[in-house]
């Protein structure tokens, strides 16, 4: 784009992921397909490029651990100045600006920390491992087997506090 002020143009462009993006329980893989409409505006001090990014992402939820896929979608708006200084991060290489680390980040940040198949989700059986598909009945509590010991412990105290405290001899 020509350094003239007040041109504008708009892009259309599909490309796949170069690489993966985000490295936590949700990702959008190395090859998926990344859309992009770009509008590039030539401004005094350099080019404001302003962006929509639609993709995808693969994961797991989190209280299943079924796999889901996330669509994605985020905007962002950055100057690339035509000459670079120190204090700017983008610029203006032969007419062209670089948008790799823009959508990048911005997809990175827009990715679920904590992705769920659903927002019910009820999780795993704890006993049997399966996926819940409607809650677990609370007839009888779940004691972990872990905590088995600790639970002979409780009892032996509530037979303890029940016994009347001998009396202090002065």
């Amino acid at each position: 784009m020509s350094q003239r002020i007040g041109e504008d143009r708009e892009k259309h462009l599909e490309f796949p992921a170069p690489h993966r993006l985000g490295e936590g329980v949700a990702a959008v893989l190395e090859g998926t397909t990344i859309v992009m409409d770009v509008r590039l505006e030539g401004l005094h001090d350099g080019i404001l490029v302003s962006a929509e990014v639609e993709t995808t992402a693969d994961g797991e939820c989190v209280r299943c651990l079924d796999q889901v896929t996330i669509p994605v979608e985020v905007e962002f708006q950055e100057l690339f100045a035509y000459s670079p200084t120190e204090e700017l991060e983008f610029s203006v290489h032969d007419n062209h600006v670089d948008c790799e680390q823009l959508v990048r980040d911005a997809v990175v940040l827009e990715l679920p920390f904590q992705p769920l198949c659903d927002e019910d989700c009820l999780g795993l059986d704890p006993e049997t491992g399966d996926k819940l598909m409607e809650p677990r009945s609370n007839d009888l509590p779940y004691i972990d087997p872990r905590w088995a010991a600790l639970e002979a412990l409780a009892s032996d105290d509530t037979t303890t506090a029940s016994k009347p405290a001998a009396k202090k001899r002065k």
